[in-house]
Formats: C-alpha cells, sequence, structure tokens
C-alpha cells in the first residue's frame, strides 16, 4: 500500500476567459490528486488527511472512494474546506490563491506508526506550510523514515502561502535526510536555490525535476543524469499534472519492486527511462483534460 498524506481542497477554476468567468468547483490539492492517479492506475493506496464534514468535504472523499483510494484513516471535523482559486494563463499554466483560514487540513493530527502494509509514503504541497498541520506531517515523515518506509517529497512550492522564504528552504533542507525520492519543478527548483547534486548529498536517493513540455530528468546517488523528452499533446491546462507525475513514480517504482533506498539505488539507466518515459505520458494525459484528471491504467499502455 501507498499512503498518501496532504491536504484535500477544492479548486475554484474559470470556464473561460475573465478572473471570474464562471469559476466551476473542482477536486482538488496536490495530495489528493496524486492519491487518486494512484488509485486510478491501480495501485493500492490510502489518504490520510483531516476532511470536513462540509458538503466539499463529502464530495472529496467521496472522489477518493471511486478511485479505490482507502480513506479510512481520514480524520473528520466541523472546519471548512480550503478553497483555492485558480487562474489559468494563456499557455494552460495555473496560479492559485489559497483560503485557508480555520479549514479542516490544517488541523490534521498525526499517528504514532504507519500500518504495517504501508510501502510508501507521498508528502507535499500546502499541507507542509500551513500550521499546526505542517508539523504534523512533518512529523509523520520523520516517523516513517525511521521505520524504513519509503518516503516521496514534492514540495509543490506555493509562494503566496510561505511568510517568511529563508525559513521555508531552511526547513525544506531539514527534512531531506528523512526524505528517499525528491521530486520539483523547475520552477520550485529555482525558487529553492539548491541544486540536484546538493539536494542527493542531504539525504535522496534520486531527484526527479520536471520540465514541463520538455520532459524530465532524474540525477541519483550514483552521480548519474537520465532525461526523457515530454509527450506532445494539446493543453487544455496544467492543473495536476505535476501529481500525476508523482502517481506515475510511485506506481512504476512499485511495479518495479523498487520501493527501497537500496532498490531505488539499484535502477539501471534503461528502469530510469521507462519509468520517466511513463510519467511524462500520464502527465500528458492529464494536461489534455480540464481539471486535474489523471488518467487510468488502460490509457497509458506498459511501463
Amino acid at each position: 500500500m501507498i499512503v498518501v498524506a496532504g491536504e484535500a481542497l477544492i479548486d475554484l477554476v474559470p470556464q473561460g476567459p475573465g478572473a471570474l468567468a464562471g469559476l466551476r468547483p473542482a477536486l482538488g490539492g496536490g495530495p489528493y490528486n496524486t492519491a487518486v492517479a494512484l488509485g486510478r492506475l491501480g495501485s493500492p493506496t490510502a489518504f490520510w488527511s483531516r476532511a470536513s464534514r462540509d458538503a466539499f468535504g463529502e464530495a472529496l472523499l467521496d472522489g477518493l472512494r471511486t478511485a479505490g483510494v482507502d480513506v479510512s484513516a481520514v480524520q473528520r471535523g466541523p472546519e471548512p474546506t480550503t478553497l483555492a482559486v485558480a487562474t489559468i494563463d494563456g499557455n494552460g499554466s495555473a496560479a492559485y490563491s489559497f483560503y485557508v483560514d480555520g479549514t479542516a487540513d490544517r488541523l490534521f493530527a498525526a499517528p504514532d506508526r504507519l500500518p504495517a502494509a504501508a510501502r510508501a509514503v507521498s508528502f507535499g504541497t500546502c499541507s507542509l506550510v500551513l500550521e499546526p498541520g505542517a508539523s504534523a506531517y512533518e512529523q509523520l515523515m520523520r516517523t516513517a523514515a525511521a521505520q524504513g518506509v519509503f518516503t516521496a517529497l514534492d514540495p509543490n512550492v506555493r509562494a503566496g502561502l510561505i511568510p517568511d522564504a529563508d525559513a521555508y528552504r531552511s526547513r525544506f533542507l531539514g527534512w531531506l535526510p528523512s526524505v528517499t525520492l525528491l521530486k520539483l519543478s523547475e520552477e520550485d527548483a529555482r525558487w529553492l536555490g539548491g541544486t540536484p547534486r546538493a539536494w542527493l548529498a542531504a539525504g535522496p536517493s534520486a531527484v526527479v525535476i520536471t520540465r514541463g513540455g520538455d520532459g524530465l530528468t532524474v540525477f541519483t546517488r550514483d552521480g548519474e543524469e537520465h532525461s526523457v523528452p515530454g509527450e506532445r499533446v494539446e493543453v487544455a491546462d496544467t492543473i495536476g499534472a505535476g501529481d500525476t507525475v508523482n502517481a506515475a513514480l510511485l506506481h512504476g517504482l512499485s511495479a518495479f519492486d523498487a520501493l527501497s533506498r537500496e532498490a531505488l539505488s539499484g535502477l539501471d539507466a534503461d528502469a530510469w527511462r521507462r519509468l520517466l518515459r511513463f510519467a511524462a505520458r500520464a502527465a500528458a494525459v492529464t494536461c489534455s483534460r480540464a481539471g486535474a484528471e489523471p488518467p487510468y491504467a488502460s490509457e497509458l499502455g506498459e511501463l
């Protein structure tokens, strides 16, 4: 089982030009999208978060159940659901403004242990920024790493939510000894100000950088670097593309029986390129559809 830990929220997505062009509510949040994508790919998946008892919260859990994701560990509360208002530019890229005060996912409480069936835990996005939940998710990351469980991190930086950029960058570096696989976009890498080799030296066994339509590159602890091009597609928008990459990487690593530091370090160039090409195909499907609509396994073919 792969556990995805983090926020579930509602994206308000414009349906045309203009800031208020028929905003449509869509199920979202980086970890949420990752969990849905994993479920659609067929990986046994559980979601750990705190969700509101409001109508949005119910819809979010229904979306996970429909994707085959186990929601039995999701905590519930009377607080409202986080809202994210998306703005889509001419290239389909999305920017967000957030409404997060007093929302349910900020009050997540970390469990003492992971289930015995957990092979990996994935973290990222707003959940590692907004307190007090951020400290609880960080605690869970350290607990998982201490138990020898594979950990994946996609910081998916939302700069508008970060009051102190230097403090966040320092905190990010503090997570790396507990991270097995680090995935970032080029934009995140620039904002964080480090390099893949420096991050590898701090802890992860591999760092994957996404470059939008230009593809993906992995940097490994043994000094190797492998790249694949992006898949060409008519882009509706890029919402959920990076989250789909997260899911595809974890799903593929599970298929390769490589959800451990040792196995990840042992992947050869052919295996990495197969994995990155699979992730690129998955992201392209998501980009071809409006909103975060990751693909099903039947749409992607074999690894």
